[in-house]
C-alpha cells in the first residue's frame, strides 16, 4: 500500500463530499453527473494507492484507477452536453466509456493482446464518426461534430504512436487523457460561455488538467532525473471542483432571482416584474411620445374549474391560458400572472384604443373557446380591462385602476347576463343545480 498517496485521497475524498453538500441544495441532471465523476475521481486515488501490491493485483488496480479517470472526464463532458436526452447522445457516452475501459486493459494487458490496440483505436474515431452520420438527417450539432474531431484525431495519433518500441504505451494512455479532459474544457466552455468566476476556474481548470498529460511525460523526456511533486500534476483536479462548487452555487443564485421575479407554475413575469417592466413601458413612452395600454384579464369560470375538476386541472388551465397570451403578442410586449386567475399585458407603441381593443377581442375569442383539460372540454371565458396611456392615466397608478375598473365593470355585466339566463332556466322543470358538470361550466358562456 502506497501511503504517501493517502493525503492526496483525503484531499480528492473532502472535496467530493463538499461537492456532493452543494450539489444537494440545487440537485439537478449536471449535478448527479458531476458528483458521479468525482466519485471516480475518488475511485482513480484509491486504486493507485494499491499499485504497489505484487501481481495481478496490482494490475488491476493500474487498470481500475485508470479507467475510473478516463470515465470521469467522459462523465464530465457528457454532463456539459447541451442535447443530453437526445438518444444518440446516451449511445455516444457508452460507446466512448466502452471503448475508452477496453482499451485501458488491453493496453495494460500482456503483449500477447497488442493486436487488439488497432481495431480499438480505430473504434475511438470510427464509432463516433459513424453514430454521427447515422443520426445527421434528423439531429446534427457543432458539439457534437467536435466530438467527432477530437477522437479521430485521437484515433489517428493511437494508431501512430502506441505501438512504438520503449514508450509506446505511455504516449498512448496520456494522449487519451489529454483528449479526454481537453474535450472537457471544450465542452464546459461551450455550455458556460460567461465571464463568472466559476465558469472561468472551470474551464482553465480543465485546460489545465488536460495539459498535464503532455507537459509531464515531456518534462521526463527532457530530464529523466525530474520528480516533481504529485501534488503539482493533481493541482488542476482541485482547481475544477472549487470551479464547478462555484457554477452550481451561481446557477442556484441566479434560479434563486428567476423565482423571485417569475411565477413558479407558468414561469411568467410576477407581479414584482410587472410592476417593474410597465414603469419602463410608461417611461419610454413619455420620453417618445407614443402610446402604451395595459390589458387586465381576469378569467371568468376558473373557480369552477378547480372545484369540479381539482387543481391540478386548475394548474393546467392557467399554463395553457399563459402559453396562449405568449404567443399572441410581439417579443417588445409583457404578459405576465399578477393573480390567481388574472394576468396583465403591457402593450407598448400601440397607435389608439383601437388596436389595443382589437389586441383584446383576438386574446377573449381565444378564450371562449373550449380547452380539453383530461379529456373533456372546458370554456372559462374571461373579462378583459383595456386602459390606455396617456389618455386614460399619466402614471402607473392610475393606468392600473383605469384597466381594473373597466375589467370589473364588464365582468359584472357578464354576470348580470347569466343571472338573467339563470331566471330563465329556473322557469323550467329542472334546475341549475340538477344539470351536468360540463353544462354548468359552459352554461355563462353559451347564455350570455
Amino acid at each position: 500500500m502506497d501511503w504517501a498517496k493517502l493525503p492526496d485521497l483525503a484531499a480528492v475524498a473532502a472535496l467530493t463530499c463538499a461537492f456532493a453538500s452543494v450539489a444537494r441544495r440545487g440537485e439537478s441532471s449536471v449535478s448527479r453527473l458531476w458528483l458521479w465523476g468525482w466519485l471516480l475521481i475518488t475511485l482513480h486515488f484509491a486504486a493507485f494507492m494499491m499499485l504497489s501490491w505484487p501481481g495481478n493485483a496490482g494490475l488491476f488496480a493500474a487498470n481500475v484507477g485508470l479507467a475510473a479517470l478516463v470515465d470521469a472526464g467522459i462523465l464530465f463532458m457528457y454532463a456539459s452536453v447541451p442535447y443530453r436526452n437526445e438518444q444518440s447522445s446516451k449511445w455516444m457516452l457508452f460507446s466512448l466509456i466502452a471503448t475508452s475501459t477496453l482499451y485501458v486493459y488491453v493496453l495494460n494487458a500482456s503483449p500477447t493482446l497488442d493486436w487488439a490496440l488497432t481495431p480499438i483505436s480505430i473504434a475511438f474515431g470510427g464509432i463516433p464518426l459513424t453514430l454521427a452520420l447515422y443520426v445527421s438527417p434528423r439531429f446534427q450539432h457543432a458539439l457534437r461534430w467536435i466530438v467527432v474531431g477530437l477522437f479521430s484525431t485521437l484515433s489517428v495519433f493511437l494508431l501512430i504512436f502506441q505501438h512504438r518500441p520503449g514508450n509506446g504505451g505511455d504516449l498512448a494512455l496520456n494522449g487519451l487523457l489529454f483528449a479526454v479532459y481537453f474535450g472537457c474544457c471544450l465542452h464546459v466552455w461551450y455550455a458556460y460561455r460567461r465571464m463568472t468566476a466559476g465558469a472561468l476556474i472551470t474551464i482553465f481548470g480543465f485546460f489545465g488538467w488536460a495539459l498535464v498529460f503532455v507537459f509531464a511525460p515531456l518534462i521526463l523526456a527532457i530530464n529523466p532525473a525530474a520528480n516533481p511533486e504529485s501534488e503539482v500534476w493533481n493541482l488542476p483536479k482541485y482547481i475544477v471542483a472549487v470551479g464547478m462548487m462555484l457554477l452550481l452555487l451561481e446557477d442556484q443564485v441566479a434560479h434563486n432571482r428567476y423565482l423571485a421575479l417569475h411565477d413558479e407554475l407558468t414561469g411568467l413575469p410576477n407581479r414584482r416584474l410587472f410592476l417593474d417592466r410597465l414603469t419602463s413601458a410608461l417611461e419610454r413612452a413619455r420620453r417618445t411620445g407614443t402610446r402604451a395600454a395595459l390589458l387586465v384579464v381576469d378569467l371568468d369560470q376558473f373557480k369552477q374549474v378547480n372545484d369540479s375538476l381539482g387543481h391540478q386541472a386548475g394548474d393546467t388551465l392557467l399554463k395553457e391560458v399563459g402559453a396562449i397570451f405568449t404567443s399572441r403578442i410581439r417579443n417588445s410586449d409583457t404578459v405576465a400572472r399578477t393573480g390567481g386567475d388574472e394576468f396583465s399585458l403591457i402593450l407598448e407603441d400601440t397607435t389608439d384604443r383601437a388596436s389595443a381593443g382589437q389586441v383584446a377581442m383576438t386574446l377573449l375569442e381565444r378564450l371562449n373557446e373550449p380547452f380539453i383539460i383530461r379529456e373533456r372540454p372546458v370554456w372559462v371565458g374571461a373579462s378583459i380591462g383595456v386602459a390606455l396611456f396617456p389618455d386614460d392615466a399619466t402614471d402607473m397608478e392610475g393606468l392600473c385602476v383605469a384597466a381594473d375598473l373597466r375589467m370589473y365593470n364588464q365582468k359584472n355585466e357578464m354576470r348580470g347576463s347569466i343571472d338573467d339566463a339563470k331566471q330563465k332556466i329556473h322557469g323550467r322543470s329542472q334546475s341549475q343545480t340538477d344539470l351536468p358538470t360540463d353544462f354548468r361550466l359552459t352554461a355563462g358562456r353559451h347564455l350570455a
